[in-house]
């Protein structure tokens, strides 16, 4: 299988503009092509041998921000013998992750999540404000903070934290 992405600007009749990914996946058979845009601008894109999927949004999670992977990675999704990514079942939603502007790129994110991401299945909101790595074992319950005013980074320790703030 061979793919490759590219990302281009796209502006519309209205001059607004919008952001394009565009992936095609080459199989033996056939070549697919998975478009994310605005739908008014994807139209054009579509050619007279196209088909449209309707997929549940049970197996629909977007991946844009490292908070979005850090939820992806951790235990409230998990991953079936068929391939697909989905929510626990013991997840309603996950949670609200709102990490500081130092994790934007995923170079950065990795420094806060070396030993893997904590156990997130339980929580409702997340905040990571200033320079944390979570050990191995980090469980959060509930809302959770947790704060490092420190220009150094700090490690949270292992363990369970509940509907608590943390100055590291």
């Amino acid at each position: 299988t061979h793919s490759h992405a590219n990302a281009h600007t796209h502006a519309n009749a209205r001059t607004h503009t919008h952001t394009q990914t565009h992936i095609h996946k080459h199989t033996h058979k056939h070549t697919h092509h998975q478009l994310e845009t605005a739908m008014g601008a994807a139209i054009e894109n579509f050619g007279n041998r196209a088909t449209a999927l309707v997929v549940p949004r049970t197996r629909f999670s977007p991946v844009k921000t490292c908070a979005d992977l850090l939820a992806l990675r951790s235990d409230c999704y998990v991953l079936s013998d068929d391939g697909s990514i989905s929510l626990s079942p013991q997840c309603d939603k996950p949670p609200v992750i709102s990490l500081d502007d130092r994790y934007k790129l995923v170079d950065a994110f990795e420094t806060l999540v070396p030993n893997g991401a904590p156990s997130l299945v339980a929580c409702s909101r997340l905040k990571v404000k200033g320079l944390v790595e979570f050990a191995r074992g980090c469980v959060f319950v509930g809302t959770v903070e947790v704060l490092n005013p420190s220009d150094e980074c700090k490690t949270l320790p292992a363990g369970v934290y509940t509907d608590t703030t943390v100055e590291l």
